[in-house]
C-alpha cells in the first residue's frame, strides 16, 4: 500500500515521525480515516484515539487530546497538547482525573467549568480506553 509521511508533534517533543499506510481520528464532524493522496485540508481534532497503521501494516494506538491536523501534498502534521502510548498511560491517574471531572459536572452551576470538566472527563475516559485496547 501506498504511504505518506506522518508528523505527531505536541508542544514537547516530536512525537512520533515516520513514513505510514493510514491514520484514524476523531474530527469534530466525526471520524475520519486519511490516506496517501487524500485531498489537502486543515480541521481542529478531538481528544481520543489516535489508530497509526505503519509501513509494515501494523495498527499502533495513541491517546491524543485537543489539537489541529493538517494534509498537505508531500506530509501530514497532527499537532496535539499531549500524545501518550498506551504502555504510558497512568490508568490511576486517569481514573481520579475522570472521578474529579465528574465531581465537578454534578456539583458546578457555572458553564466555563462544566465546559472544562466535560473536556477533562473526555480525556480521562479515552486514557483509560486506549491503555485498554494497549
Amino acid at each position: 500500500m501506498k504511504t505518506f509521511k506522518f508528523e505527531l508533534d505536541t508542544p514537547y517533543c516530536r512525537f512520533y515521525s515516520g513514513e505510514t499506510e493510514a491514520i484514524t481520528l476523531t474530527l469534530p464532524d466525526g471520524d475520519i480515516t486519511v490516506y496517501a493522496d487524500h485531498s489537502f485540508f486543515t480541521a481542529p481534532v478531538l481528544a481520543g484515539f489516535l489508530k497509526i497503521k505503519d509501513k509494515a501494516g501494523t495498527w499502533k494506538n495513541v491517546f491524543i487530546s485537543e489539537g489541529f491536523l493538517e494534509v498537505k501534498a508531500h506530509n501530514t502534521i497532527l499537532m496535539v497538547d499531549a500524545a501518550e502510548w498506551p504502555g504510558e498511560i497512568d490508568g490511576e491517574r486517569a481514573e481520579r482525573a475522570l472521578a474529579a471531572a465528574e465531581e465537578t459536572i454534578a456539583s458546578s452551576m457555572l458553564k466555563f467549568e462544566i465546559t472544562a470538566a466535560k473536556a477533562a472527563a473526555r480525556r480521562a475516559k479515552f486514557r483509560l480506553k486506549v491503555k485498554e485496547a494497549g
